[in-house]
């Protein structure tokens, strides 16, 4: 902070005022299309209310803005998971005889979600992006999909339930098949071997540095604070170029409520808008009555005058006549008397 910015804040602390300050960092904006990322694994809570919530804004940017989901895992051969003689040395956190690992959600290796079930769910997200987001960078059928499990299959019992997998993806219109295929062309996760998908994400987490679950990035650039849906959504509107903000980010972003304006097309709620209209149209009721009024008041007078014009009219016509007939009914002495 400047200090000539300073001392205006240091001046209203010295009169006792409530002071509130906001710091924010500018964002890389190079071009007219930001690109986001959110690093995550299946069974993280703290980003559940964000999944569930995002979908909308996501497909509000359009093709203005482009998704990528990371799914975070370890190297179990870095991690020493994988022994000398090739077998998996982490019981069951590990697939591919201990190359890709997880950690147990629930702290209990005999029971419950298992770090397999992590990376095996992680891998089957990252088959449903290549298949239904890679192209747009939206992915609606992703955002649905993880909703649906995160909405029928989070828990111990279904996590990894076939059946309920394959009904997150019927409800998601995800083609069930066609992920199952990828899974096992990139590898699959029974045999001691390399899984393509699963080796790019580790080679992208590495890249990106990312040690704390969950992390957004917004441009490349780490988004500190909460994820939550206004604090996201803002990063992404700031991370344009200077006028070429998408018109969702021109509308929404400095709104109270960014959620509500997305659906509503408006910032405000919809009583906001009603009362709105309400005033609009009381004040155009008052003033088409006042027009009203004026122009009958208006009217009137100008009858008025007309009827005073005819009237005077006709007096003028008979006035002349009056006069002529008394002048001619009139006797005079020459005319004599009547007999």
């Amino acid at each position: 902070m400047f200090k000539q910015d300073a001392d205006l804040v240091k001046a209203e602390m010295m009169a006792n005022h409530a002071v509130r300050i906001e710091m924010s960092w500018s964002l890389p904006s190079p071009d007219d299309r930001v690109e986001y990322e959110l690093w995550t694994t299946p069974t993280d809570i703290i980003s559940r209310d964000f999944i569930r919530t995002f979908k909308e804004a996501a497909v509000a940017l359009g093709s203005r803005a482009y998704f990528t989901p990371q799914m975070y895992i370890y190297d179990g051969i870095r991690s020493g998971c994988q022994g000398f003689d090739g077998e998996n040395e982490c019981y069951n956190l590990c697939t591919n005889n201990g190359r890709y690992c997880a950690t147990d959600p629930d702290n209990d290796l005999d029971n419950g979600i298992s770090g397999a079930d992590v990376v095996e769910e992680s891998l089957r997200r990252m088959c449903i992006w290549q298949h239904y987001g890679v192209d747009d960078g939206v992915g609606a059928e992703w955002w649905d999909y993880v909703q649906e499990h995160m909405f029928r299959c989070h828990s111990e019992e279904f996590f990894s339930n076939k059946k309920c997998i394959k009904d997150a993806m019927d409800h998601a219109k995800v083609d069930a098949k066609k992920i199952d295929q990828c899974m096992s062309d990139s590898g699959g996760l029974e045999e001691d071997v390399q899984n393509n998908i699963l080796e790019v994400q580790l080679l992208a987490k590495d890249k990106s540095g990312v040690v704390i679950l969950p992390a957004m990035y917004v441009n490349r650039v780490s988004i500190r604070g909460s994820l939550e849906f206004q604090v996201v959504f803002k990063a992404i509107c700031s991370g344009y170029a200077s006028g070429t903000e998408p018109a969702v980010c021109e509308t929404c972003s400095n709104c109270p409520d960014p959620k509500e304006c997305i659906s509503n097309g408006f910032c405000g709620s919809k009583n906001m808008q009603d009362s709105v209209s309400t005033t609009t149209m009381a004040y155009s009721m008052v003033g088409l009555t006042v027009f009203f009024c004026l122009a009958s008041i208006i009217q009137n007078k100008r009858h008025q005058r007309q009827m005073e014009a005819q009237v005077k009219g006709i007096i003028a016509e008979y006035m002349p006549l009056d006069e002529n007939q008394m002048n001619n009914t009139a006797v005079s002495e020459e005319d004599g008397e009547f007999t």
